[in-house]
């Protein structure tokens, strides 16, 4: 049986990639408009962390949606290149990041079983430090956000500059990860 015909999902991984960029920018301005709003609060006038923070939720969602749609296009040519590695279907994929708890380290796995199916089908190296250096980050970038903004309530100057510098750093290697899982399914015999 003759295999599908691949295509590498270069332009779902642009989009991706773009929009990861923005949101990891928006987010570092929306903490700075926190921080200058929390020492120069005036009552009268709207804040401009509000505008901050609302076009940090609409970079923040596109690039959540954009990696998603990316990440089901490589999981299917996964699945074709690989049939039966891949241990989520479609909708497992997807539906595992918006779990709490679980989306912690099930996504994870979904992007390594990505990985290995796409290396070894194109005979490249596999670099799973790529996506656990990735994943550490963006799990470390999480529960220092969580504190920075549950104990300091968001404007803690030396936990605001670790979250912002972990984000811009899971940002920074997601991008990666994109760029090497996409050229691995675009690199088939």
């Amino acid at each position: 049986m003759k295999r599908p015909e691949l295509k590498a999902p270069w332009a779902h991984a642009r989009w991706a990639q773009g929009a990861i960029a923005v949101a990891a920018l928006a987010d570092v301005y929306r903490a700075v408009e926190l921080r200058a709003d929390a020492t120069h609060r005036t009552d009268a006038s709207p804040t401009a962390s509000g505008t901050a923070s609302m076009v940090f939720v609409y970079a923040t969602t596109a690039a959540a949606v954009l990696f998603l749609l990316w990440l089901g296009r490589c999981r299917r040519n996964a699945e074709v290149l690989a049939p039966g590695t891949v241990r989520a279907s479609g909708v497992w994929t997807v539906l595992a990041w918006f779990i709490p708890v679980v989306n912690w380290w099930v996504p994870r796995r979904f992007v390594l079983d990505v990985e290995r199916a796409s290396a070894d089908a194109s005979r490249r190296p596999r670099k799973e430090a790529l996506v656990n250096a990735w994943w550490a980050v963006w799990v470390a970038h999480s529960a220092v956000s969580v504190v920075a903004f549950s104990v300091g309530k968001g404007v803690a100057v030396p936990a605001l500059v670790v979250a912002e510098g972990l984000s811009l750093g899971a940002a920074v290697l997601v991008i990666g990860v994109v760029q090497h899982l996409t050229g691995l399914q675009d690199r088939q015999p």
